[in-house]
């Protein structure tokens, strides 16, 4: 089963994830895509430890998603991917698609296309249960930015696309859960 939770920033979406993991009953691999690249994303990051049972397993993967989730799932597994979004900005600078988009060219990237489309056709083949958590950057104003605006369009087309994919939904706001889709499966 996928299961996709999406929210705003300190909605309560990565909370809610580790929540539904944990009544799983399943072994959780927790799959990490955050980078401590200065000290307050590093107190982020230690945050989110915090709150996570020691016994579940931690694997950080910043760029290749889909090749660590193919590696993890497990039929008997729960794997909790926080987050997409993070994941995206990693690629983003990662491959050249950033520095595309600040020069004004068009964005052309390998890096980015490759690892989006391995994510996609990867999800439904996994067995066992797959939670991935990504943040809704799509309801306030248009971006001012190049690089902000790709980030906002890319985040957006791959909520729709992991949403399309998923058999569970869930939007939330100030900590409150909102069921978008729910099917079996």
């Amino acid at each position: 089963m996928i299961e996709f939770i999406l929210g705003g920033a300190r909605s309560g979406k990565s909370a809610l994830a580790e929540r539904r993991a944990a009544e799983s009953g399943l072994e959780v691999r927790y799959i990490a895509t955050a980078r401590p690249g200065d000290a307050e994303m590093a107190r982020r990051i230690a945050h989110h430890q915090s709150r996570r049972p020691a016994h579940w397993t931690l694997v950080e993967e910043p760029l290749h998603l889909a090749a660590a989730l193919a590696m993890q799932a497990a039929s008997d597994r729960c794997l909790l991917v926080d987050c997409l979004t993070l994941w995206l900005t990693n690629l983003l600078y990662a491959g050249c698609a950033a520095r595309q988009a600040e020069a004004g060219e068009a964005v052309d990237c390998p890096l980015l296309a490759f690892e989006t489309a391995a994510l996609l056709d990867c999800l439904p083949q996994l067995p066992g249960r797959v939670i991935l958590v990504s943040n809704e950057v799509g309801l306030g104003i248009v971006p001012l930015g190049a690089v902000t605006r790709l980030y906002v369009d890319d985040a957006g087309r791959l909520n729709q696309a992991i949403a399309h994919i998923a058999q569970r939904v869930t939007f939330v706001a100030a900590g409150l859960p909102l069921e978008l889709k729910h099917s079996p499966g």
